[in-house]
């Protein structure tokens, strides 16, 4: 029995007047064909676009061949395509399929202005770079920097597009406060040894909400984990509920974020939160009976499992309302984490997932 080989076309949204198909009788080829998908999505939701205009742009325009929209799309383009290296756009700036998912309708760069242009439809690595290193405020009559971001509507980009990914208003979202290492391999400003992780590195704060990012903060090493914390979340918890007045909001955190101040303001401004707490000689004898019994019951159960008690006297804070400390189990786990959980009248949920 012979094969039936069907010969057929995908085609995707078009650019101008050109059509974008793919087939399978070579010609130009490329690996990152998966991009065209990232492009739909785009061209669905508006994203890099939303995110472009979070610059302001003090070139003459009559003299530019690349936008803003261009220049943040091939970036972030790039970056999903795992080309994070800014040295690789000396390359890629010949690209005809990342000039195609930019939006340029010239995607071979033939007609570009001057002829030692041509060929190359996209940005090199040093028009990229001013665009990434422009200080935040940058004079309009700087002669190198004329595009720069303005942070806070950058800050409110995030947040904005979390919220508008919902049709309908949540009833419940809880914000995971993290802080991790992203390590360094140069002698780049800010650079510190950070003991923990064993390398030298930045301390980036990240803020998600399901699969969405709310915050990503460059910090440097030598700080506590918790640093800047209350400020970004006063910052989105106030945006949030601009949008969604009714929503119960959870702050969730390890450890590091386990501080008076911010479980003082979440508690005076009605948020819920969940914090591990550091292992400690007295800690544990306080929650020894706590610790046994979530334990017991994940064995019994193989499922999370909590148990809680308060403990008001156990903290030296001037104002501490907090309820307890408490023994969480989840499925892989071990041992029981100790945990501080805010005081609640609503019924008890496990918050955290199967990995903690």
């Amino acid at each position: 029995m012979h094969t039936q080989c069907i010969p057929e076309q995908l085609e995707f949204q078009g650019l101008g007047t050109r059509k974008i198909v793919t087939d399978f009788s070579g010609g130009r080829i490329t690996s990152d064909a998966g991009g065209l998908l990232l492009r739909e999505v785009e061209k669905g939701t508006g994203i890099l676009r939303g995110f472009a205009d979070c610059f302001v742009d003090r070139r003459a325009q009559e003299l530019i061949e690349h936008s803003v929209l261009e220049l943040v799309s091939q970036r972030v383009y790039a970056i999903a395509l795992g080309y994070e290296d800014i040295n690789d756009h000396d390359e890629l700036r010949r690209d005809t399929l990342l000039a195609t998912l930019v939006g340029k309708t010239d995607p071979t760069g033939r007609e570009r202005v001057r002829d030692r242009d041509r060929g190359f439809p996209l940005a090199g690595k040093s028009t990229l770079n001013r665009l990434e290193l422009a200080p935040a405020g940058t004079e309009s009559t700087h002669r190198y920097h004329r595009i720069s971001c303005m942070p806070e509507a950058a800050d409110r980009f995030f947040v904005d597009t979390f919220v508008n990914a919902h049709a309908t208003p949540r009833k419940r979202i809880i914000l995971d406060f993290d802080a991790t290492d992203d390590p360094l391999h140069g002698e780049q400003d800010g650079r510190f040894f950070h003991a923990y992780y064993g390398c030298y590195c930045y301390l980036p704060l990240y803020v998600f909400c399901d699969d969405h990012l709310l915050c990503a903060r460059l910090r440097p090493s030598n700080i506590d984990a918790a640093k800047g914390s209350l400020e970004e979340l006063v910052r989105i918890v106030g945006q949030i509920r601009d949008r969604w007045p009714d929503v119960q909001i959870i702050v969730r955190g390890d450890s590091g974020f386990a501080r008076d101040d911010l479980m003082t303001w979440c508690e005076d401004n009605g948020v819920d939160y969940i914090f591990g707490l550091a292992r400690n000689n007295r800690l544990v004898r306080q929650i020894r009976k706590q610790l046994n019994k979530a334990k017991k019951q994940h064995w019994r159960t193989g499922s999370a499992a909590r148990s809680a008690r308060a403990l008001l006297s156990a903290f030296p804070y001037d104002r501490f309302q907090h309820e307890s400390a408490s023994a969480f189990v989840g499925d892989s786990l071990q041992d029981p984490v100790p945990t501080a959980v805010s005081r609640q009248k609503r019924p008890g949920k496990v918050l955290y997932a199967s990995n903690v």
